[in-house]
């Protein structure tokens, strides 16, 4: 078992079949293949949406214990206005998810640009009646970003409670200058904001928004292999979510850099292997 847990943004991606995934693989079996690769998930789609019952109970059967499911607490808390007036809400979703039991963790609070350092006391109290169970929050307002006070005292509110800032790098998707749809549409979409390596907590959160070329990430990734391994080396148990434009070479990035860590981490157990061997295009190397 790999001392921290890694993996992608989602598992239900059809262009993996053929790449990770067998060929033949359906859509209702692609969870299993997942937790037999990673060891935990980014979830998205209940940034989106609520699973229903009857799905949250399919992925407890499929999860194995070990597995950990990286929840994305709903756009609907996050991006409604006063964090103080969802508390309802975020007790009803926490209890939604409950019979994942402790593979849900942590639940991810990302916040939108518009949060401004104005409204830290609403992320206190969120925080505050949030109690138990481990929380990282994710921000985007350049404020926050800027070394001054207000940077300042967000990394005081957050580390005085325990909970993290989920550590945010897109420099890769920003040095593409291709014109592909899916570039331009993640280009769009995601922020470009300085980094900020934090760990406030046991488990540190990086978020890698990877280059549609495969090699092309590995100077962007350098320095996060001596982190993590750092983090790993003092005991920590990082969390590490490797992403690309449309996330079809998601898992292969986030093999190699497992594959690289295991150059700073001797004795650093291999993932388990893919039977698939796709050709160079598809991995973005021609």
């Amino acid at each position: 078992m790999i001392p921290y847990y890694l993996g992608c943004p989602s598992w239900s991606e059809n262009a993996w079949r053929g790449l990770v995934y067998p060929d033949e693989a359906r859509s209702t079996d692609f969870l299993g293949h997942y937790c037999q690769l990673f060891n935990t998930v980014e979830g998205n789609t209940t940034f989106y949406a609520r699973p229903s019952q009857a799905t949250i109970a399919r992925w407890a059967e499929t999860m194995p214990d070990s597995f950990r499911f990286c929840a994305k607490l709903p756009g609907d808390i996050s991006h409604s206005g006063d964090l103080r007036l969802q508390f309802e809400a975020v007790d009803q979703f926490r209890q939604l998810l409950a019979p994942l039991g402790p593979r849900v963790t942590p639940y991810w609070l990302q916040l939108p640009a518009s949060f401004e350092p104005r409204r830290l006391p609403e992320l206190a109290s969120f925080i505050d009646h949030w109690g138990e169970g481990a929380l990282a929050v994710e921000v985007r307002h350049p404020h926050f970003f800027a070394k001054g006070e207000e940077e300042k005292a967000l990394n005081r509110l957050l580390l005085d409670r325990g909970v993290e800032r989920i550590c945010l790098d897109s420099r890769a998707l920003f040095s593409c200058t291709s014109a592909d749809a899916s570039v331009v549409h993640a280009q769009d979409k995601k922020p470009r904001l300085p980094i900020r390596p934090a760990a406030f907590s046991q488990s540190p959160q990086v978020r890698f928004i990877g280059h549609p070329q495969l090699l092309a990430n590995d100077p962007f990734i350098e320095p996060w292999l001596d982190k993590v391994a750092q983090w790993i080396e003092a005991g920590l148990t990082p969390h590490v979510y490797l992403h690309t434009s449309d996330n079809r070479l998601a898992p292969l990035l986030a093999r190699r850099f497992h594959e690289q860590l295991m150059t700073r981490l001797p004795g650093l157990p291999a993932l388990p292997a893919i039977d698939i061997a796709p050709p160079a295009e598809q991995l973005g190397l021609l």
